[in-house]
């Protein structure tokens, strides 16, 4: 790679501050050069860039407070990055937006409403009131300078609650999916289905993404791609896909029909109102009949990344979720 195309990549990078910044093991100067290495032209040197990278800015699922400072940077190198950085700057993406340890399950995807409304109590101002309110009335010095330290902490924008510094980087990363959304139509089957799985966890963006899915499902040949898109189109979208997902429970591929299935599922379930009505047309039926057949699979399919690629135990969650709505509509 041309010194040209790593300035494009990572242009502006030496105008933050990163010394003032902290990450997993103290204060965040290493990170420059970490992101100049990974779009390097040697691959060791890369894959231990990134070793390094993903410690720093996410150990152990915890953000700190230059964790969201990388995420414009790796939203370009996934864009426009060298071949062997592009996969891992999407997953780099994907977990300092949402991890297992934040709010979200399967099947019902992600709760914003509720993440905000727990890391609106512990923002960096409520935390440095907090803190100034301890310290006014400390009397042990030590634990005053401890006091004093954790404040300074908060006022560089920095949170002790993991789901309020989780949350940052989570608005990070929303804020660059308009120009990710480009990468559903990439030559490389890898590079859409995984920008398919990262617009999963991002209902607010729903209005612009799904339409983006919807068009990449009608061009899509890899079936890893379009199963990860039919079941995104489902966690961020609404019961107006119903008709556009319905058609796709008959596809050749078993993938494909796990993915409409999964979607349907999770849209009814969501909608119970909706679910009700399609009871008597034979849809729910047919959704059933194909989650149960993917439950039964004997092994995980690789390449498909919701649930880690167990999509015996993700249908299998479905499953049930929909038995119990089944149970609440006709009062069984």
């Amino acid at each position: 790679m041309t010194t040209e195309f790593n300035d494009d990549l990572l242009a502006g990078l030496d105008d933050i501050d990163w010394a003032s910044l902290d990450h997993a093991y103290g204060y965040a100067e290493d990170v420059p050069g970490q992101l100049r290495q990974v779009c390097g032209d040697d691959d060791e040197v890369r894959r231990e860039a990134w070793r390094m990278l993903f410690s720093n800015v996410f150990h152990q699922g915890s953000r700190y407070t230059a964790s969201p400072y990388t995420v414009p940077f790796f939203a370009r190198i996934a864009i426009a990055g060298p071949h062997a950085a592009r996969s891992i700057a999407l997953r780099m993406l994907k977990v300092l937006a949402i991890d297992w340890h934040d709010e979200h399950d399967l099947p019902g995807g992600i709760d914003t409403v509720a993440w905000r409304r727990v890391a609106a109590e512990f923002t960096p101002q409520k935390m440095v009131a907090w803190y100034d309110e301890e310290i006014a009335v400390e009397a042990d010095p030590e634990k005053r300078r401890g006091l004093e330290e954790m404040r300074a902490y908060c006022a560089a924008g920095g949170t002790i609650d993991s789901r309020a510094s989780a949350l940052v980087c989570y608005d990070a990363v929303r804020a660059e999916l308009p120009s990710l959304l480009c990468l559903l139509e990439d030559p490389d089957p890898d590079i859409r289905k995984r920008a398919a799985y990262l617009l999963a966890w991002f209902p607010e963006e729903g209005v612009r993404s799904v339409p983006g899915l919807l068009a990449q499902l009608e061009r899509e040949a890899d079936p890893r791609a379009a199963a990860t898109a039919l079941v995104a189109a489902g966690l961020v979208g609404d019961h107006t896909l119903v008709e556009c997902l319905r058609p796709l429970l008959v596809a050749p591929e078993p993938l494909v029909r796990w993915g409409a299935a999964t979607a349907l599922a999770r849209l009814g379930t969501t909608n119970p109102a909706i679910f009700t009505g399609l009871c008597g047309d034979g849809l729910v039926p047919r959704v059933i009949e194909e989650l149960a057949r993917a439950a039964a699979s004997p092994a995980p399919r690789p390449g498909v990344d919701f649930n880690d690629g167990n999509l015996p135990g993700y249908a299998t969650r479905s499953l049930a979720q929909l038995a119990a709505l089944t149970s609440d509509v006709t009062g069984g």
